[in-house]
């Protein structure tokens, strides 16, 4: 594993949020399943814990247990544009901590082709927090030099890399009935 992959990976485990590039901005990731980390992020973003978050992952086996029942055309709709830059909000699972819903019953899942950021989730082994890098209501960051002048020494890392070059941050789109929430 390269030097910096292993820092940032370090930094996840050890509870930090970190910075790293997605399809379009730079995000802020830390280990959904710690709560501590997640509440730590939300306070970076000076944002509400009730908007919850979504998680990005390099593979459907790295959110398959966040997804509760859902019909079998949910899930080939999903897949079918997996890996890509394509966010999909599913029911929740029972097992799915609710720090990272807030107040939504579902859970916003991506399964990622940016190769920065999917190698950074099959590095730690498991899906990660992925929201944009900016304080609530502003612009995100688009390199690792915004990131860093937005947030300081306040992360646990900044994993330095390309943003995969679109515009936009990626469309959320419900599972069940296809609709954009995002476009």
């Amino acid at each position: 594993m390269p030097d910096a992959l292993e820092s940032a990976v370090t930094a996840l485990r050890s509870g930090s949020v970190i910075a790293y590039p997605t399809e379009a901005v730079f995000g802020l990731g830390c280990d959904p399943l710690n709560a501590t980390a997640v509440a730590r992020l939300f306070a970076l973003k000076q944002r509400p814990s009730g908007q919850g978050v979504l998680l990005i992952a390099a593979d459907f086996d790295q959110v398959r247990d966040f997804i509760g029942a859902v019909p079998a055309d949910a899930l080939t709709r999903a897949r079918a544009t997996w890996p890509g830059p394509h966010t999909w909000v599913f029911p929740r699972s029972a097992t799915t901590p609710p720090w990272l819903a807030g107040e939504h019953a579902g859970i916003a899942l991506r399964v990622t082709a940016h190769a920065p950021a999917a190698q950074l989730c099959r590095a730690f082994g498991a899906a990660l927090v992925s929201t944009s890098a900016n304080r609530h209501g502003e612009a995100p960051a688009r390199d690792a030099m915004q990131v860093h002048a937005l947030f300081g020494d306040q992360l646990g890392y900044i994993l330095d890399g390309a943003t995969g070059g679109m515009e936009r941050p990626t469309p959320i789109r419900d599972a069940i009935n296809g609709e954009f929430v995002r476009r």
